[in-house]
């Protein structure tokens, strides 16, 4: 089983980032739930959602305490709360910042976890240029389906075609696979600037 939690404040779509994600991992044939964890938290305050993916059937309900993967869409959170708490060593962390690591203070990470599996993408940017708005779960979604190859772009492509339609979906899925490429770049020419 492979266990995402997906940190970001209300109004960015964490809890629809979840949702898609696990709609893409159903679509390629596996099992998946999706569920966040908020009380009345208001747009702004801090969200959790999770995810899970398996090969066979989920029996677990209860919050994601020992992630595979982070999915980061605020970096204002970094030092808030102790988002990386329970990561697996071979952990993924993906972060919605063009700022490299040593810039948002997190520089230590490097030293405790696999450095291709760390990285971060402009989601907000890049949404916000494909949406208007900088509402960064799509291209995380399709940064993640990069780093991680738990899903496909295609996957993901639909999976936002089944929460949206018309130009509102392809506008996300053009997020979606910017990310995604921009991601793969970065992959392909590992460098240190992530550390920078």
């Amino acid at each position: 089983m492979f266990e995402i939690r997906i940190h970001g404040r209300g109004g960015q779509g964490v809890v629809t980032g979840a949702e898609m994600l696990s709609i893409a991992a159903f679509a390629q044939g596996r099992h998946a739930q999706a569920f966040p964890s908020f009380g009345s938290e208001r747009t702004g305050a801090p969200v959790v959602a999770f995810c899970r993916i398996a090969e066979r059937e989920i029996r677990l309900r209860e919050p994601v305490m020992s992630p595979d993967a982070l999915i980061i869409q605020d970096p204002t959170l970094l030092h808030q709360v102790d988002l990386f708490q329970g990561l697996k060593p071979q952990g993924y962390v993906l972060i919605n910042s063009s700022r490299g690591f040593d810039e948002l203070g997190i520089g230590q990470l490097w030293k405790r976890f696999d450095r291709r599996h760390l990285l971060n993408v402009p989601a907000s940017e890049i949404s916000k240029r494909h949406l208007g708005r900088p509402l960064p779960n799509a291209a995380l979604l399709g940064g993640f389906a990069a780093l991680s190859g738990l899903v496909t772009l295609e996957a993901v492509a639909d999976a936002i075609r089944t929460k949206f339609a018309g130009s509102v979906a392809d506008r996300n899925v053009a997020a979606a696979r910017e990310a995604f490429d921009r991601v793969t770049a970065d992959l392909k020419e590992p460098s240190d600037a992530a550390a920078d």
